[in-house]
């Protein structure tokens, strides 16, 4: 995808997971290629910005060679997999999909932006992440298939039926006009007589916490982004033996006594305002955007109280959702929004970076 900073290059590894020489030769591919920027997306999708159309044959060639993109076009193009981060090999979450990764070619057509999530957990974690079909426990500790968007899911007695229920679920949705909607929240059309929304999902656990974890250490990236030297200098640790990437800006890097030192452009410390503010790239990384966001965001980190949205232009890609304080670039400057989205009235106009700041004080001190 081209934009303001070059083409922009999203890699979806495997189940989730990268295994230590992976990460490390993504990391040199980002700095070789592109930008040397790495982002982790709300759909846990790495992102390498900076890339070039002279690099880009260059760098598809390294991801194909280290398992990282399909060399078949189309099977590259089948929608995302988004799986718990905290399965294990053998257990449903990974079994299911593993079933449905060799039967990807079974699945029709459907829209670009369509999500599976895999989340067949003791308790869901992903019910707030972004995608069309789901795959989790029921509250009676069974499987279940739901669509997204409707309270209730199927039952279905082992993950090969999950994945069968899912395909066919798939392929309904397109006949019954679901393409045109987009997205199955959207879709109108009731469920099948033979797709019963019966089972509750099971109560919905705790995203990971930074620090410890029982497979190693949960790292966060601040804003969701981090350098490829950063993320190296982690990873080279010899207890690092794989990274699982997460939809909430943090990396679970799998081992038996991965440091706690902390490591420059990384998180450690789950208070950290970085790990929930939202922000755009902004300029110069995108062409909609007429201000930097990145820079003011960091500034504001700790110093306003509730939800803060920067945006590089009124289209607020980063959040479609009211924040307390939303800043919005227009024509180089900065409109100040309260309890709106980026594109709400705003109740100042064209302010500099100072007087955002400045502002931001005085509101805080009152």
């Amino acid at each position: 995808m081209a934009t303001g900073d070059g083409l922009l290059v999203r890699v979806r590894p495997r189940l989730g997971r990268l295994t230590r020489g992976q990460l490390l030769a993504l990391c040199a591919a980002a700095e070789t290629f592109g930008s040397g920027l790495i982002e982790l997306t709300s759909r846990a999708n790495l992102q390498l910005r900076g890339v070039s159309d002279a690099t880009w044959p260059g760098l598809m060639d390294v991801l194909v060679e280290q398992g990282l993109a399909d060399p078949d076009r189309e099977r590259e193009r089948r929608p995302q997999r988004l799986l718990a981060p905290d399965w294990r090999a053998g257990d449903a979450t990974h079994a299911a999909a593993c079933l449905l990764e060799a039967r990807l070619n079974e699945l029709p057509a459907l829209p670009d932006k369509l999500g599976i999530a895999i989340d067949a957990g003791p308790a869901p974690l992903l019910g707030e992440v972004s995608a069309d079909f789901r795959i989790e426990r029921s509250a009676e500790g069974g499987l279940l298939v739901r669509a997204d968007g409707r309270a209730l899911g199927t039952p279905v007695d082992s993950p090969a039926a999950a994945v069968e229920a899912l395909i066919r679920l798939a392929h309904w949705f397109v006949e019954s006009g679901g393409r045109e909607a987009g997205r199955m929240r959207r879709h109108p059309a009731p469920l099948p007589a033979w797709m019963p929304p019966v089972a509750a999902p099971a109560e919905p656990g705790a995203r990971l916490a930074l620090g410890e974890h029982h497979r190693g250490r949960v790292v966060g990236l601040p804003f969701g982004r981090a350098s490829a030297a950063a993320l190296r200098a982690v990873v080279e640790q010899d207890a690092v033996s794989a990274v699982r990437v997460t939809p909430w800006r943090r990396l679970l890097l799998e081992g038996e006594g991965v440091s706690i030192a902390p490591i420059a452009g990384l998180l450690d410390d789950e208070r950290d305002p970085r790990l929930v503010m939202q922000a755009c790239p902004g300029a110069p990384h995108c062409e909609q955007a007429s201000v930097e966001t990145l820079a003011l965001a960091e500034r504001l980190s700790g110093r306003v109280a509730g939800s803060v949205h920067v945006s590089g232009c009124a289209k607020g890609c980063a959040c479609q959702q009211p924040t307390d304080l939303c800043l919005t670039g227009r024509n180089g400057r900065y409109d100040l929004i309260t309890s709106g989205r980026a594109d709400a009235a705003p109740i100042a106009s064209g302010l500099t970076e100072s007087e955002v700041l400045e502002l931001v004080s005085r509101r805080r001190a009152r």
